[in-house]
């Protein structure tokens, strides 16, 4: 794992804790919280930026006085902390399904899919090469850590991590909507191999 995938430790995570629960304070405020120096609070502040966890901007304090720098969390930052909305999700759908029967959430999924397709197929255009890396460099921006590759002959698409890992436990028809998904974005057959979500290393598909 590199030093920028590494979550930060100690003073860097009370630092992030501290931006976070304070929306924009400055390199000051910071380090009186932390009784630590400016200059040390504001290395680790280097550090953060420099690691893509808070940005910085400039500020007046109450609007008058000499600028100085504040801090908040990027959105990088924020996916440090804890999250509920797999959660959330997960149980917004079971009551969908309990209401309006096992079909509904397909459709859904199968309707937010549709949205997908028309914001993606502008872009997927092209040979099937060039049509499936394409695909796979919008996945990656999705955080599935995707990629295409040929074996073979034979062309895959390849997933490492499922950005919705809880919800594609509880709701194989979100595997079977993006599944469809991929299927009509490149316009040939789609079988899916492997499914992180049943245990396997990375979702894999095979293409044509």
């Amino acid at each position: 794992m590199s030093a920028q995938n590494t979550p930060p430790q100690g003073t860097k995570a009370r630092l992030l804790e501290l931006v976070k629960r304070h929306g924009a304070p400055t390199v000051q405020a910071l380090a009186q919280e932390l009784d630590i120096s400016v200059p040390a609070a504001r290395k680790h502040l280097c550090d953060l930026q420099e690691s893509g966890l808070i940005t910085a901007r400039t500020e007046k304090p109450g609007g008058r006085g000499r600028p100085q720098h504040v801090y908040a969390l990027s959105e990088r930052g924020e996916s440090t902390f804890p999250k509920s909305y797999a959660t959330l999700c997960s149980d917004v759908f079971r009551h969908i399904e309990q209401l309006f029967g096992d079909g509904a959430v397909l459709q859904i999924l199968d309707a937010r899919q549709a949205e997908l397709h028309h914001r993606l197929s502008a872009a997927v255009q092209g040979e099937l090469p060039e049509r499936l890396e394409t695909l796979a460099l919008k996945l990656r921006e999705a955080g599935y850590a995707a990629e295409a590759l040929q074996e073979d002959g034979v062309w895959y698409l390849v997933e490492r991590n499922c950005p919705a890992l809880k919800v594609a436990r509880d709701f194989s028809q979100l595997c079977q909507s993006e599944q469809k998904l991929y299927a009509d974005l490149l316009g040939v057959p789609v079988v899916r191999e492997s499914r992180i979500a049943c245990g396997a290393p990375e979702c894999r598909y095979r293409v044509g």
